[in-house]
């Protein structure tokens, strides 16, 4: 009898030390864009979207309760990277999700490394974070220039579109996306032309228009995000380019660009995308119920944030602990299931691997309701998409 009670004390601690969440609370910081160039595709959104993912998921975990807090970078690495720094050091957060601007997310990936706290990135899209830069606390859950040029070019170069010049935001992702670009336009026979760089939050892209046209290149991609890429792509259809018979290509578009641009701009446009509002009619659901608190239909982004959240509960619940090693454990080994993701998978480099949609804008007459803006013309496995580990650099991937 004193055996059986001493195995059952043993066993009630043994159970009370794995089940671990430090500070008694699992804190996640969505570090996002609320006042700038990007406040449309991220922005308040995002903060809805984790929230929505502790709805689904449960108000605690491991009996311990699930805080959101946010904060605004203003699209400024150095602010940025003092949220996060604080947010580490004084407000005891776990997890920073979000982040876009690549500039940025780079800096807090590897500050996350270095504090041993975990990164999840749905904003971000340089691909460098899961290649030369791979960390073993970051999950980049949603797009990357890679797979953004990858599946574009392929497709607009198979149409006809052999020559190319970009107009290119002038900072860490803009850079990414065009070579990254300009590496698959030319293995599919294709040429650069040229191109120009452009700071970001750019409002007169008039010249950069003219310069394009004057090239005579058969596609202008806009290798830039948010507003830039509104401004870009009604500036250069003002400028009559699509009716001189060039194809515009937006390397990084989302559902809210095209809302702000309107369909008779933008038809016609191809983007690749890792979700839609209108895929199905759970995407669907769930949509709506965003919609319902944000009034706009959700990003790419937006539903990255919520997947990245739900998957990480769930790993934290999975490992017992919300330890970070234990909890990347558990991400990797679980498979990613959420309303946009299905059979997804973290790879040891920190990307995920999930389906990509290449999509093309809608004519004003073939929307049917409000926000249906894109045909899904391919579905692309995650595979094909993203880069493969033969020609990945990340250490991670070598062991």
């Amino acid at each position: 009898m004193r055996g059986l009670l001493a195995y059952a004390m043993l066993a009630a601690m043994t159970s009370a030390a794995t089940a671990q969440v430090s500070d008694d609370v699992v804190r996640i910081g969505v570090l996002t864009d609320l006042s700038s160039w990007g406040r449309d595709n991220s922005g308040p959104g995002s903060v809805e979207a984790a929230r929505m993912a502790v709805e689904e998921f449960g108000p605690t975990v491991l009996g311990k309760p699930i805080e959101i807090i946010s904060a605004d970078h203003q699209m400024k690495t150095d602010v940025g990277t003092q949220i996060v720094r604080g947010w580490f050091d004084n407000n005891k957060v776990d997890a920073v999700v979000d982040i876009p601007n690549s500039g940025i997310a780079i800096a807090v990936h590897n500050m996350a490394k270095e504090r041993n706290k975990i990164a999840l990135l749905s904003g971000p899209g340089a691909s460098s974070l899961t290649d030369e830069l791979c960390s073993p606390n970051t999950v980049h859950f949603t797009y990357d220039t890679y797979a953004l040029s990858k599946v574009t070019a392929s497709a607009v170069i198979k149409e006809g579109g052999k020559s190319w010049y970009f107009i290119t935001a002038d900072y860490a992702f803009g850079q990414q996306l065009e070579k990254d670009a300009t590496r698959f336009i030319q293995e599919m026979g294709g040429k650069v032309l040229g191109g120009v760089r452009h700071p970001t939050n750019t409002a007169d892209f008039s010249s950069f228009a003219l310069q394009a046209q004057s090239s005579k290149a058969d596609v202008v991609a806009f290798a830039n995000a948010g507003q830039d890429t509104d401004n870009a792509i009604k500036q250069s259809g003002e400028f009559g380019l699509v009716q001189g018979g060039q194809k515009l290509v937006g390397l990084l578009m989302f559902d809210t660009d095209v809302h702000a641009i309107g369909l008779k701009a933008a038809q016609g446009t191809y983007m690749t995308t890792a979700a839609y509002w209108a895929m199905d009619e759970a995407t669907r659901a769930w949509s709506k119920k965003f919609y319902d608190k944000t009034k706009v239909m959700p990003t790419m982004i937006h539903t990255g944030v919520y997947g990245s959240v739900l998957h990480y509960l769930k790993a934290i619940k999975a490992a017992g602990t919300d330890d970070p090693a234990q909890v990347m454990a558990k991400m990797r080994e679980l498979p990613i299931e959420d309303t946009f993701v299905h059979g997804g998978k973290l790879r040891e480099d920190g990307r995920v691997i999930r389906d990509m949609y290449l999509a093309k804008v809608k004519a004003p007459a073939q929307s049917k309701e409000p926000w249906d803006y894109l045909d899904i013309v391919k579905t692309v496995k995650g595979e094909d998409a993203f880069r493969p580990v033969s020609e990945s650099k990340c250490p991670l991937l070598k062991k």
